[in-house]
């Protein structure tokens, strides 16, 4: 499941359960459509409740990631378990996307 909520101009993305193939199209398409409708800056992923993720969930990562870069925002994570921490951390996502603690350390991020 995937839910959105906005913070000013952070627009705050939660997956909850597998960050698979089904979860990575509706990632996509939530966050794409947002992007294009409404100003924002930040892109955060509240990863507290992602139990798993594979090849389809990195894929739509990076590629959110491109698309806010191009419109000169940011991306940050936070609440990431171990096991989810371990897969970014091999895939190499965690050199480009800066990972938190909490929602709080996010948002702060915005204002460094």
């Amino acid at each position: 499941m995937v839910s959105v909520k906005f913070k000013n101009d952070n627009l705050i993305v939660k997956i909850i359960g597998d960050f698979d193939l089904v979860i990575a199209k509706e990632f996509r398409e939530k966050v794409d459509k947002l992007l294009m409708d409404r100003p924002v800056n930040n892109l955060i992923l509240d990863a507290t409740e992602i139990s798993f993720i594979d090849s389809s969930g990195l894929g739509a990562l990076l590629g959110r990631y491109k698309l806010i870069q191009q419109k000169g925002g940011r991306m940050s994570i936070f609440g990431v378990k171990p096991s989810v921490f371990r897969i970014l951390e091999l895939s190499g996502i965690l050199k480009i996307i800066p990972i938190f603690t909490t929602e709080s350390l996010a948002l702060e991020r915005k204002e460094a």
